[in-house]
């Protein structure tokens, strides 16, 4: 094996051994239906209101999962009335916890058969989508060709990475290494999916960004450090909405993990785009709302 093959394993050991060291107890004992049904959030006797009658499916991002990248946003939106939802995918052997390291068409498949379970289960026609990163992103293969269209009012992503990232020109370095893109391909072709210009981003892309029928909204923020240019999220088309962060609070310094996490801001964005007919400003002030 090549000396900066075997540095990129051990790097990629160490990180993914540092990431567990760090996840809570709760989440190394992955309680989730203690974590979620308790407050009402996968809660799969949920009907949805006449003031919301879609539920909310929640999309996590790269190396996230359903509990720890919606415990901000879950309970906001549940909450508000909303029949909140929120699924695993992604899952590569061997590795618990951190998802959305798979293919991301094989993902997409795995978000079609989750929505169509939260309709049979609520008895709604659609549902609505909000993803962060890669989960703002995938969804929209499900859109294109898997017949989501027909099954999804609107996709919310938070700083999705709709037209893939070069993080900060990193990745513009692979051809420099023989052999290293197609060793990330094999080893996490989540990853590799997100490149700028990788295969799927390109099958993604072609042919427009949106599909007829779907609301679209994109929540960027200027301080993304994942999503490299952060406007390569924007997405073109009819029925699109961008939004950058700090167009609504200047004061708002959320990066690319804070902004779905803990950033109420972004969430009272969120709120205005699932129910655009009763959307109420976004604000510095929305922190309290």
């Amino acid at each position: 094996m090549l000396p900066w093959k075997r540095l990129l394993r051990t790097v990629s050991a160490l990180l993914l051994t540092a990431a567990v060291a760090t996840v809570p107890a709760a989440t190394a004992a992955h309680a989730e239906s203690a974590a979620t049904t308790s407050s009402g959030w996968n809660d799969y006797s949920c009907k949805p209101s006449a003031a919301h009658p879609r539920p909310v499916v929640l999309v996590h991002g790269t190396l996230g999962n359903s509990i720890d990248n919606w415990l901000g946003l879950a309970p906001y939106l549940t909450h508000r009335g909303y029949c909140v939802f929120s699924l695993d995918y992604g899952q590569l052997p061997g590795v618990p916890f951190f998802y959305g390291l798979g293919p991301i068409d094989k993902s997409a498949e795995q978000l079609n058969a989750f929505v169509d379970k939260v309709l049979a289960a609520t008895g709604a026609a659609e549902a609505d989508l909000v993803g962060h990163s890669q989960g703002g992103m995938m969804p929209r293969y499900y859109l294109k060709f898997l017949g989501g269209a027909a099954e999804v009012n609107a996709l919310v992503g938070i700083a999705p990475d709709n037209h893939g990232t070069t993080l900060n020109g990193l990745t513009r370095l692979l051809p420099y290494f023989p052999g290293a893109r197609d060793l990330l391909t094999a080893a996490t072709p989540g990853l590799a999916d997100q490149i700028a210009g990788s295969p799927f981003l390109t099958k993604l892309n072609q042919g427009g960004d949106t599909v007829p029928g779907v609301r679209y909204t994109v929540i960027a923020t200027k301080y993304d450090e994942v999503v490299t240019p952060y406007g390569s999220g924007w997405l073109q088309g009819p029925n699109v909405r961008n939004v950058l962060l700090q167009d609504l609070c200047p004061l708002d310094l959320s990066e690319h993990l804070a902004i779905a996490l803990v950033d109420r801001i972004a969430f009272h964005e969120v709120a205005n785009a699932l129910d655009p007919g009763r959307a109420t400003p976004t604000t510095c002030a929305s922190v309290f709302s």
